[in-house]
């Protein structure tokens, strides 16, 4: 089961590539940071930040999550406008929507 609201019907193979990858992870909290985010992003993501994200979803969930928790610095060559933005997609200062 995943936990995507987002229908991959109008997704070009890429896209829909990219999306089932970001909600098969390996890793439920994985699952959760990089499914929300790719739900809510794909259809918006430039041909560079594509490339960007599959480069992002290649990496290791547990490396993943601490560069996006801070807890490890990231590095440089993952480092990218994409990151941030996903980084950015989950900086909350209040309650979660789940």
């Amino acid at each position: 089961m995943t936990g995507t609201v987002r229908t991959s019907a109008d997704l070009d193979v890429r896209r829909r590539r990219i999306l089932f990858r970001s909600w098969h992870r390996g890793m439920r909290e994985m699952d959760l940071l990089m499914g929300k985010f790719a739900d809510a992003e794909i259809g918006n993501l430039s041909e560079t930040e594509l490339a960007d994200f599959e480069l992002l979803i290649e990496a290791i969930d547990r490396d993943i999550f601490q560069w996006l928790t801070g807890e490890v610095e990231t590095p440089e060559n993952f480092d990218t406008p994409v990151f941030r933005r996903l980084k950015a997609f989950h900086d909350h200062v209040g309650p979660l929507n789940v």
